[in-house]
């Protein structure tokens, strides 16, 4: 495990948990995903944010709340984003009182076993990263190349926006209400790839304690990935004039 602004200081309790899901076509694995969740962590709540998928994710969903009073969906009108639909989860989820919001994809890449290690760590720290690159965390059945551009992108976006961080592109995380709170959510505009880099690097830069726990990530095994060239690119442009702004506003000295 690894920490970020480690510093001796009191953390209240955690409170509810609430687990995140977004769907998009996920009609395969939402049923799964949630069941696994409700076996790993049996006091946390799932809210499913679907995207109007047209697979009929949604309704799947819907059906999986009727059945248990801890699982939660959120229909959006449509496909707008793994970041709109994190933080539009992230809103219901504070308005809705929980202490507690977790970042988890729904198609298994995510392991929902390895949850409570997260919560764990969060007992102490104010936002907890499943790391893939730090010792004891691993991918299963990626391509080389996948590998690669994850290294790649965490590697230069710890280096250019100076977060000492090593997956910080990783989308399995962790937060005390109180941390998104003091993030400026409102502000955050980027919407794919680069949603977790963003709020990674606002963390750090209000200084909030952040750690590192190692998880195992999985290939998905069923369904159609959402990562594009499209997404790259915003996560490139957007890391890239962020590092940019800061470094510049460091010279000048005001604040980026």
């Amino acid at each position: 495990m690894t920490a970020v602004n480690d510093e001796q200081r009191t953390f209240g309790p955690l409170g509810r948990v609430l687990v995140i899901i977004p769907t998009y076509n996920e009609a395969e694995n939402v049923k799964p995903i949630v069941q696994r969740v409700r076996a790993a962590v049996p006091d946390a709540h799932v809210l499913v944010a679907d995207d109007n998928s047209p697979d009929g994710t949604g309704k799947l969903a819907d059906e999986l709340a009727a059945e248990d009073s801890q699982v939660h969906v959120l229909h959006r009108k449509g496909k707008e984003g793994l970041g709109a639909a994190y933080l539009a989860g992230f809103r219901w989820g504070i308005d809705e009182g929980y202490g507690v919001l977790v970042e988890m994809d729904a198609d298994g890449s995510h392991q929902p076993e390895e949850l409570p290690r997260l919560l764990t760590a969060l007992k102490s720290a104010d936002l907890v990263l499943g790391s893939r690159w730090i010792p004891g965390g691993r991918v299963v059945n990626w391509p080389k190349s996948r590998e690669y551009l994850s290294r790649g992108g965490s590697t230069y976006s710890r280096l250019l926006l100076d977060v000492p961080i090593h997956d910080v592109t990783g989308g399995y995380r962790a937060f005390r209400k109180e941390t998104l709170e003091g993030l400026g959510m409102s502000e955050v505009a980027s919407a794919g790839y680069c949603f977790q880099v963003d709020l990674a690097w606002r963390a750090v830069k209000a200084g909030f304690h952040v750690v590192e726990v190692p998880i195992t990530f999985v290939e998905r095994e069923r369904g159609d990935s959402k990562m594009s060239r499209n997404i790259v690119a915003e996560a490139l442009w957007r890391v890239t004039a962020w590092g940019v702004s800061s470094r510049a506003s460091k010279i000048v000295g005001r604040k980026p």
